[in-house]
């Protein structure tokens, strides 16, 4: 059930004598300083999910260890999640259930490992990426209220979460350093995350604690698991120049297989960490026809904007992250996302978290609807805590619990319950 039980056990039997980091607790900046990032010459703390950055200071919630010429880190979790995200409605001819959500037990999984060594007077790293969402969440995802995107048998995915694909990332990326402080990379990803957004929601400390995606993923991270990517970048100092090009179609109904697809999208994208303690980016993309059957077929233009602080404490850490996001549609109107998270870390046992987010949805109601492509602007406010509790399997065992208020247009509310959801979740983790 635990991938990342299996990548623990099988990094501990396999590298142990060679030098693993044993610690269960996060590792600042200041204890990896032997080790540069995999982009340039900077704390490898500031690396996230694929080239993005988080701030230098931010923990590393991952191991490492040294086989040979390699430096090997791998990291992973597996919530299993009981969630009541159920808002009794009307029927509705687009559903295939009076109401919307539902009552589900459910796991969610994932698990990295990258591999690092010195090559042709440069770095060359291999990263994978895996979860057992396809298997352990199942095809229609989970309920998460007023999430949209993604389809699962044909039918667009509403008030559901998709799973992710077994291989989530399988990328090779090579760096060299010009001169003191600056570099060059590519980075090339069958599947990969391109140069947009800030750093995926599962890779950043403000918001890995909530086993929930944010309802603005489709505005901010949703590329992060794509088709084809080829990314070429500058590091200069504290700013980094990443571009790349990519097949624009999100991932199909098979979660099992590889997708392919010729390159038909662009991105820019431009990171700056002014300092230890924060991480900024813009970015914007020409995404080719995203949605897999979206009718007509629609390119979107997508622009984000974000900002990332992280506080190191005595007992813990802080860390918060505002993001917003644009998509330009080539038929309809733009919609606007915004979102707010941030986590504190008590005595690196508990960890407090809560997350705000605003939409414009207009994929709430199928295409079968009257409502469907109506824009309607809806809210979602989170808090949430998990405690670890002890050691297992080489990792910690916590537990934790989320609160979910949504807010919706009052010609909306009918068609959850006649008023404002509200949904929660319990959830059992267990995390290298």
């Amino acid at each position: 059930m635990l991938l990342a039980a299996v990548l623990a056990g099988a990094g501990a039997g396999a590298f142990a004598q060679h030098g693993e980091h044993s610690s269960h607790e996060p590792q600042h900046a200041a204890e990896h300083s032997a080790l540069s990032g995999f982009y340039g010459p900077y704390p490898m703390s500031r690396e996230a999910s694929g080239t993005a950055w988080q701030p230098d200071a931010a923990t590393m919630e991952m191991r490492h260890l040294r086989r040979e010429a390699w430096d090997v880190m791998y990291m992973g979790f597996a919530n299993a999640v009981y969630a009541d995200a159920f808002a009794q409605g009307p029927l509705e001819a687009d559903f295939r259930f009076e109401g919307r959500g539902g009552e589900e037990f459910f796991v969610e999984s994932m698990g990295m490992v990258a591999a690092r060594r010195a090559a042709l007077g440069g770095s060359l790293t291999l990263r994978t990426m895996l979860s057992l969402d396809p298997a352990l969440v199942g095809d229609d995802g989970y309920p998460l209220l007023l999430q949209t995107g993604e389809t699962s048998d044909g039918i667009t995915l509403v008030d559901h979460q998709h799973p992710h694909d077994l291989i989530s990332e399988l990328s090779v990326s090579f760096s060299r350093e010009l001169e003191e402080g600056r570099s060059a990379f590519v980075y090339a990803g069958l599947p990969g995350e391109p140069a947009l957004g800030p750093a995926a929601f599962m890779h950043r400390a403000s918001g890995m604690d909530n086993p929930d995606a944010p309802i603005t993923h489709h505005w901010l991270d949703s590329t992060h698991i794509t088709v084809g990517v080829l990314t070429g970048g500058v590091v200069l100092g504290n700013v980094k120049l990443d571009a790349s090009i990519f097949h624009g179609r999100e991932p199909d109904e098979n979660r099992y297989d590889i997708d392919t697809g010729s390159p038909d999208s662009w991105s820019a994208r431009v990171s700056w960490n002014p300092s230890p303690s924060w991480a900024m980016q813009v970015s914007f993309a020409e995404l080719n026809e995203p949605e897999q059957h979206e009718n007509p077929p629609v390119d979107v233009d997508r622009t984000t904007a974000s900002v990332t602080h992280h506080r190191a404490l005595a007992m813990g850490y802080w860390q918060s992250t505002l993001a917003l996001g644009r998509n330009d549609k080539a038929i309809g109107r733009d919609t606007d996302a915004l979102l707010l998270e941030s986590a504190l870390r008590l005595r690196n046992v508990t960890t407090l978290f809560f997350r705000v987010e605003s939409a414009d949805k207009d994929e709430l109601f199928r295409d079968v609807s009257a409502l469907h492509h109506t824009e309607f602007r809806v809210r979602k406010v989170a808090v949430g805590v998990v405690r670890d509790l002890r050691t297992l399997w080489r990792g910690r065992l916590g537990v934790g619990a989320v609160y979910n208020h949504h807010s919706v247009p009052d010609i909306v509310e009918l068609f959850y319950g006649g008023g404002d959801p509200d949904s929660w979740l319990v959830f059992a983790r267990w995390r290298i």
